[in-house]
């Protein structure tokens, strides 16, 4: 998405654009795939920060996207539900901070005053980012950057439970109470406070409507065009050159592939070996692996919110530690609404994390639309054991839930980095940690004058993040003033 965003900015500004996508769909993680006539999404599972004013609406509302998106606000008072297997009560996140307030409220009834500085916090901290809030601004504060947010709920409160509560969502962003900063959080969850939205024809709208609107300016897009080197004149990039041997030339160069990979195709010379060894040794946040089931006609009801559900409260935190004796130790369940009938789900998603190295051993073998090839037996008699499980999970929860299965299908961290091209199959680039703040950030502009960065890899993940991403990009070549002038104005 990052891509794009970018793409329609500079086309916008009057720059004659050229994107390159080497799958067969574009928009990363807003893909989709269709199993059995039942659209899933890869990555976007639902939006934040959407409505009229908010910060993303204003972002889509300038890139010209908005009307061309299908969508449906999630339950007020519980766009998310937080569970465990050690309690029967189901935790709101509602949507609106006084109502987060006041749902939560009900639960933790001599929480409300930790709970509301709780919010003020969150909101306190979104504050103090520049693009976050449209504002013309390169100044961050590093004591912000620092604050480890386990810390801070330590702080804040004695309370195990509530704590688990607030941060039962941290799926979204790989939470880890040694390393992850408060302000990953706080950016995340900010926005579906605002206002939560599911997209009804899955995300891959999003990407299209942001390719309607390329084309609409005059820019060019290719699917199926990998890039596989860089072409230079005199230390100068001049062009780049894809897989079948297709050359294109250009004046100025955006990568939105992982940081690792932009420095590989841009060579060794170009980067000094200090740089080199920096991002080959930062952390990957963890990969996933996920289910997806198709569901009988009006065999299971629609629920307009997503689920997360850890098994055990205390381990909140270390669910990204994998180890298979103990896996799944959190997932997320996200639905979509049948077309007929809305009381119903005809389809159901689990998301939890997974390590690499399970999936390690066919790591040589490429399978996507583009480049199609099976793995093997092994291989899918390993997605079919972790598929029981998950199943198994869900039994807990939902003990007829095999009743109402059409047909299951999955995904695994070498899908993962098929399609998106993480290394390691990595769900959200690098990980952030807040005892090293600065280490996993990078400016858009790079040692060649001319090829800018964007993307997960670069600064923030989610589409909020690489929306952001993309505006800083283009502000080095368009002018930050100039831009943001223009997209505040909207």
């Amino acid at each position: 998405m990052g891509g794009l965003v970018s793409a329609v900015i500079l086309a916008k500004e009057g720059y004659k654009v050229c994107v390159l996508e080497k799958n067969n769909q574009f928009g990363g993680n807003l893909q989709t795939f269709v199993r059995d006539k039942t659209i899933f999404d890869t990555g976007v599972h639902y939006i934040g920060g959407l409505d009229k004013g908010q910060n993303l609406y204003r972002f889509f509302d300038y890139l010209g996207v908005l009307e061309h998106l299908s969508l449906e606000r999630m339950n007020m008072d519980a766009y998310d539900i937080i569970t465990f297997d050690d309690d029967t009560i189901a935790y709101p996140h509602a949507q609106g901070y006084e109502n987060f307030i006041n749902q939560l409220g009900k639960h933790f009834p001599d929480e409300i005053d930790k709970i509301r500085k709780y919010c003020d916090k969150i909101q306190d901290v979104c504050s103090k980012f520049p693009l976050y809030n449209l504002e013309n601004n390169t100044l961050y504060d590093l004591n912000i950057l620092s604050l480890n947010l386990k810390d801070y709920l330590d702080e804040l409160t004695d309370n195990e439970r509530l704590k688990a509560v607030l941060v039962g969502s941290n799926l979204l962003y790989s939470g880890d109470g040694e390393t992850t900063p408060f302000y990953i959080h706080a950016l995340s969850v900010n926005s579906y406070i605002n206002s939560s939205w599911r997209c009804l024809r899955g995300g891959s709208q999003i990407a299209k409507a942001l390719v309607r609107e390329l084309r609409r300016l005059d820019g060019n897009i290719l699917r199926r065009t990998e890039v596989t080197k860089f072409l230079y004149e005199n230390n100068q990039l001049i062009g780049v050159e894809s897989q079948q041997g297709d050359q294109f030339f250009g004046q100025k160069f955006i990568s939105n592939i992982d940081l690792n990979r932009t420095i590989q195709l841009a060579g060794d010379s170009i980067y000094k070996k200090s740089f080199r060894r920096r991002v080959k040794e930062l952390q990957d946040t963890p990969s996933s692996f996920s289910v997806h089931i198709v569901l009988k006609p009006e065999s299971f009801p629609y629920f307009n919110y997503n689920i997360f559900h850890i098994k055990e409260s205390s381990k909140v935190w270390n669910a990204t530690k994998f180890d298979i004796n103990d896996w799944p130790k959190a997932y997320m369940i996200s639905m979509g609404a049948s077309r007929k009938n809305m009381e119903f789900a005809e389809s159901l998603s689990i998301l939890t994390y997974m390590d690499y190295n399970r999936f390690k051993k066919w790591e040589e073998t490429t399978n996507t639309i583009v480049n199609k090839n099976e793995r093997g037996k092994s291989y899918e008699k390993l997605k079919a054991e972790y598929i029981e499980i998950i199943l198994s999970e869900l039994e807990n929860k939902y003990p007829k839930i095999r009743e109402a299965i059409h047909s299951v299908h999955a995904t695994t961290p070498l899908t993962y980095r098929d399609y998106i091209g993480g290394r390691n199959g990595n769900m959200y680039g690098f990980l952030k940690d807040s005892h090293a703040p600065l280490n996993a950030y990078f400016s858009p502009k790079t040692k060649i004058d001319n090829l800018f960065v964007t993307g997960q890899t670069v600064n923030m993940h989610g589409i909020m993040g690489v929306t952001i991403g993309a505006v800083n990009t283009c502000c080095e070549i368009v002018g930050r003033e100039k831009l943001i002038g223009k997209i505040s104005r909207k």
